[in-house]
Formats: structure tokens, C-alpha cells, sequence
């Protein structure tokens, strides 16, 4: 795939990132904390657009089955 639709893909889940990191900030819960870290980081590295969607998906799904 084309790096447009890498850049697409990393501003939707950064943008994602960005709401759990203020709602694990403000509610003091450490995994939408980290989520969000993660997924506001992750698109700098990763170029590959499946692998974006993939594992964007999978971060943005950690915070719903997964509660500490």
C-alpha cells in the first residue's frame, strides 16, 4: 500500500491515542495511559500500512478487555 494511506491510518489512531491518554491521564488509570502513549508513538516507527491498521487495532482494543 502507499505511504498516504500509512499517514492516514497513523493520524486516525494517534488521534485515538490522544483521547485515551487524556481519559487514562484525568481518570489515573495506567492502561488508556499507556494505550494512548503507545498508539500516538507507534506510527513514526512502523511503515508498512497493515502492520499500522493491525496493530492499531489491537491497542485500541486493550483498554476494553483489559482493566487495571
Amino acid at each position: 500500500m502507499n505511504g498516504e494511506a500509512s499517514l492516514l491510518w497513523g493520524l486516525v489512531f494517534s488521534s485515538v491515542g490522544l483521547a485515551y491518554f487524556v481519559y487514562g491521564k484525568r481518570q489515573g488509570r495506567v492502561v488508556p495511559l499507556v494505550c494512548g502513549v503507545a498508539l500516538m508513538v507507534y506510527p513514526y516507527v512502523v511503515a508498512n500500512t497493515l502492520l499500522v491498521v493491525g496493530i492499531g487495532a489491537v491497542l485500541s482494543a486493550v483498554p476494553f478487555f483489559v482493566a487495571l
